[in-house]
């Protein structure tokens, strides 16, 4: 794993306690904020997931 997944993923972490945190104290605002932390998180695991399949992918071509 490689830092952007890593962090990505404990982004979309906090993002969910957020959104239960704010379910649970009828806070729209603090829910809304969690569901956008998730998004962020996804987008930056996946960000990480490209970049090592691109090393992967650099690495298998330089076998070859």
């Amino acid at each position: 794993m490689n830092k952007n997944q890593v962090r990505g993923k404990a982004k979309q972490i906090r993002g969910k306690a957020r959104e239960t945190l704010g379910s649970i104290k009828g806070d729209d605002a603090g829910r809304a904020k969690g569901k956008l932390e998730q998004i962020a998180g996804a987008v930056q695991k996946t960000f990480g997931d490209v970049e090592k399949k691109l090393g992967d992918t650099k690495k298998n071509f330089r076998k070859k």
